[in-house]
């Protein structure tokens, strides 16, 4: 069993028998691999065949008209695009989805601050309770709500700690947290209590064997070790820090903690931690808590990506201008530039709520891990290549205003912290390498069809 996509391409009027045949029917690739492709069926308009992880290979699938871009509710039952047995994938947002998405627009419409400032806001709002139990006066809600919730600040290029104190922090603890840590935790979020991670050692992007070591004596835990490039330490109450014994939840008081302030694309506040004996409660050791941080690190991390390249799309869009004396030719290039970064949005978008909805998922296989773990190395090798090149783009279109409306560099310098958070592309993984150098190579070949708009002819995946 796996995931099954439809491609859905929007053909316009187009008689479907008169679409050409690389449209008309398009391999896939097989289970557990990259597929990215562009497809161009004219001029005006383009395909693309998104991530794929599909019931074995060869298979064909019919596109039909419809949204561009976008997913197909597959039918469970077997015909000529389906097998019997392929999981409906429905990425449609559901009612507290949009509330929760609403509720964000509603805010940045009455308040213009874009940084730390509007933290108090978000916090009168209730948008940090979102994901929290409700015994702790919370919704109860989860991933999906978080991430839609962080895609939309994105947009604007927000620069408060969400991230880090939602999917860094609150959504890693409900999986792993003791009642006792829980109840000191959660409540504080609520109140405004910002949480980190400590994501990197150095040279070790997202180490899965942590050179931080966790000596367990009696009921209290000494850490020892370095953890580089981890963000909004000096606002803290904790700092979440996978040791070689399980992930270790640090009060950022504690002493012992060493922290020497590094610089980051945003000027937002980054920090090398130094722990020399710091100790902590025993309870505050979780032994299974690592991956579950790492998955909801990505998975957050893609949705800010995700808002960032959309909020990239809209200033690209509302700010071009046709400016007197400018060619015909160069009109059509800007216009063609435009399409490169939607279809690369649309892109991203697409892996990202795949990722997501994966990980939201209630199955505990290893099956299913290993599907999100595939999943979650496509979204991180597409952030860390793409979403820079992506917006680079932009400097080159013919816009009025853009630089000082809305400018560019929040949402590069962003893009860039992301991309360093996740190790870039040069070390082939974030934690993830044993099954993403194959992965890694399939979307650099395919990556040149989206950076550029042209059609990679060969459909098969290496």
């Amino acid at each position: 069993m796996g995931w099954f996509f439809d491609l859905v391409v929007d053909v316009g009027n187009w008689p479907a028998d008169h679409l050409p045949g690389e449209i008309r029917g398009l391999a896939v690739a097989p289970a557990g691999t990259a597929f990215t492709r562009a497809c161009t069926v004219s001029q005006e308009i383009t395909a693309h065949v998104l991530y794929s992880d599909v019931v074995g290979a060869g298979e064909v699938l019919s596109p039909i008209a419809g949204e561009w871009i976008s997913f197909h509710r597959a039918s469970r039952t077997a015909d000529s695009t389906t097998r019997s047995g392929s999981i409906a994938l429905d990425f449609t947002m559901n009612e507290s989805q949009d509330a929760v998405a609403e509720l964000v627009v509603s805010l940045l419409e009455r308040d213009s601050a874009r940084d730390i400032a509007l933290w108090p806001k978000l916090v009168d709002s209730g948008l940090l309770s979102v994901a929290l139990p409700q015994r702790y006066g919370g919704d109860g809600l989860g991933l999906l709500e978080v991430s839609a919730m962080l895609t939309e600040l994105a947009t604007d290029a927000v620069q408060v700690p969400a991230l880090t104190t939602l999917g860094f922090g609150v959504l890693p603890l409900l999986r792993s947290a003791p009642e006792s840590l829980a109840e000191k935790v959660f409540p504080a979020v609520a109140d405004g209590a910002v949480l980190t991670a400590a994501l990197n050692e150095p040279g070790a992007p997202f180490a899965m064997k942590p050179e931080t070591t966790a000596t367990v004596d009696g009921n209290t835990v000494r850490i020892r070790g370095r953890k580089v490039g981890v963000p909004y330490v000096d606002r803290a109450r904790w700092i979440l820090v996978p040791t070689d014994s399980g992930l270790a939840v640090v009060d950022a008081e504690v002493p012992g903690l060493e922290r020497a302030q590094s610089p980051s694309g945003t000027g937002a506040p980054e920090f090398s931690l130094y722990f020399d004996d710091a100790e902590i409660p025993a309870e505050q050791l979780l032994s299974g808590g690592i991956p579950e941080l790492y998955r909801y690190a990505l998975a957050t991390i893609g949705s800010v990506a995700d808002g960032l390249l959309k909020g990239i799309v809209t200033l690209a869009t509302e700010h071009l201008r046709i400016q007197d004396g400018v060619s015909r030719e160069n009109t059509l290039a800007a216009s063609r530039t435009i399409a490169d970064i939607c279809i690369a949005s649309r892109a991203l978008h697409a892996i990202a709520q795949s990722a997501n909805w994966a990980l939201a998922q209630n199955d505990d296989s290893a099956e299913h891990h290993e599907r999100v773990d595939n999943g979650l190395d496509v979204l991180a090798y597409y952030v860390a290549s793409e979403l820079r090149a992506t917006i680079r783009m932009c400097h080159h279109l013919y816009v009025a205003d853009i630089a000082t409306a809305h400018p560019l560099h929040r949402y590069y310098s962003q893009a860039a912290d992301l991309a360093r958070w996740l190790g870039g592309t040069s070390s082939g993984s974030v934690g993830l390498k044993d099954r993403f150098s194959s992965v890694a190579k399939t979307s650099d070949r395919s990556s040149e069809g989206i950076s550029t708009g042209r059609a990679i002819a060969d459909p098969a995946v290496v």
